[in-house]
């Protein structure tokens, strides 16, 4: 239910209604255009989103460690669960009052720190909602419980979707006055977030234990361990060929999946001027074709392998980011967001299996090794956020910042093949040693 009730947040809010409502109202009688200032200081409109939303990561990525630490240290895990759900959810209603001005640019100091806090409390939360599945599930049950948390978002995330395309397309149904003046519709879904992730994280908040420390260490500090436990997993790592080289490919290829799925919702508001209307419905085929791409992954990971899956998936998105520079009209984005939709969850799934298959299993703390695993997609994501903006500030084109995204895959493409010579270099090693 906590995934049920999350996942609204990142399909609305970072997916496609508020950065399409923000690049709209951004231009909306704006005599400079797209260009617009922020403490003072002038940005063009999607080149600000883009370094907000990564700024935000990198505080994450520096929290991590930090709320790692104090997960598996502290206890009382369900009191930092709803602080951050609470940020989170109170920062998305806080949105609601982003609205257009009579003449130039609404002040956007307020509703960006807000966007930012949101983020923040998103993934913050998930920290400590990760943390419990071990309390709440014996070893057998807990793929069907991870698996079941994704099924429900899915479901979730679909459904406050549709909620809001229906609130959008038919303002009068609920006596709303819509107008680009007034575009009160799009701002109800940010305030039917905060109820819809408020409302059903009760559910969880009532039902998880307390929480309690995972390990007993005396003089612990949750400040520093953290980081420690981190650097410790780095040096470990360096030993081990194979997942050094698997955690270098995926660094890379991960700064474009990730950064083209944040930032695809304001390349169709800007450069194909798509409506939000539109661009939910083809989200919502994104995520349809998202469970058939899931399913074709997993079988063909066990006919081929993981890396061999990997290598494919990668070549198919390598490709597909050289081709959204010439991607001119509608039609095109949607035949594309069908293809990202077939290899977005397949490539996410199956990157952390095979993290999982490249650890030795005589290692007594796989919980750091997961965490250095999200510290490196997480800052993979602010390298991504980061070049896409500053790309797109140097070229004013977000087409170019794609072609810069498309460098990320292909290095990420060359890794992943070395590693299948490596892995076969390495079986054919181990298959020399006498028994």
């Amino acid at each position: 239910m906590f995934d049920w009730a999350n996942q609204s947040y990142n399909m609305v809010i970072t997916s496609t209604i508020f950065p399409a409502y923000y690049v709209f109202y951004t231009t909306f009688q704006n005599s400079h255009k797209d260009v617009v200032t922020f403490f003072g200081h002038p940005f063009v409109n999607t080149v600000l989103l883009t370094y907000v939303l990564g700024s935000a990561y990198l505080l994450i990525v520096v929290l991590l460690p930090i709320l790692t630490s104090i997960a598996d240290y502290r206890g009382n895990k369900k009191r930092y669960l709803q602080f951050f759900t609470w940020l989170g959810a109170l920062s998305c209603a806080g949105l609601f009052w982003f609205k257009p001005v009579a003449h130039g640019t609404p002040a956007l100091e307020i509703p960006l720190i807000l966007y930012a806090l949101a983020c923040i409390g998103y993934c913050g939360g998930f920290v400590f909602y990760n943390s419990y599945l071990p309390q709440i599930a014996s070893d057998d049950q807990m793929d069907n419980v991870s698996a079941k948390g994704f099924m429900y978002g899915y479901a979730g995330s679909l459904v406050m979707q549709l909620l809001c395309l229906v609130v959008i397309e038919q303002p009068k149904w609920f006596n709303l006055a819509e107008s680009d003046h007034n575009p009160i519709a799009e701002r109800i879904s940010f305030l039917l977030i905060f109820f819809w992730w408020m409302g059903f994280s009760i559910i969880p908040f009532l039902l998880l234990p307390k929480g309690e420390p995972s390990v007993n260490k005396q003089n612990y500090n949750v400040i520093t361990g953290g980081f420690k436990e981190l650097a410790k997993v780095f040096k470990q790592v360096r030993s081990m060929p194979l997942l050094k080289r698997f955690l270098s490919s995926f660094f890379f290829y991960s700064v474009g999946v990730q950064t083209i799925m944040l930032v695809a919702a304001n390349f169709a508001s800007k450069e194909l001027h798509m409506s939000d209307d539109v661009l939910i419905q083809i989200i919502l085929s994104i995520q349809i074709v998202g469970i058939i791409g899931a399913w074709l992954t997993s079988k063909a990971s066990n006919k081929y392998g993981n890396v061999k899956t990997l290598i494919g998936l990668v070549s198919i998105w390598t490709v597909l980011c050289l081709l959204v520079y010439f991607i001119a009209n509608t039609l095109q984005f949607f035949m594309a967001a069908v293809v990202v939709g077939a290899v977005m969850g397949g490539v996410q799934s199956i990157s952390r299996s095979t993290y999982s298959k490249y650890l030795p299993p005589d290692i007594p703390d796989t919980a750091s090794f997961f965490s250095f695993y999200d510290v490196t997609e997480k800052f993979a994501i602010v390298v991504g956020l980061f070049t896409f903006g500053a790309v797109e500030a140097w070229t004013g084109k977000m087409r170019d910042s794609a072609l810069a995204l498309d460098c990320f895959f292909a290095l990420g493409l060359i890794l992943m093949i070395a590693l299948l010579f490596l892995e076969r270099k390495s079986k054919r090693h181990l298959a020399t040693v006498p028994a």
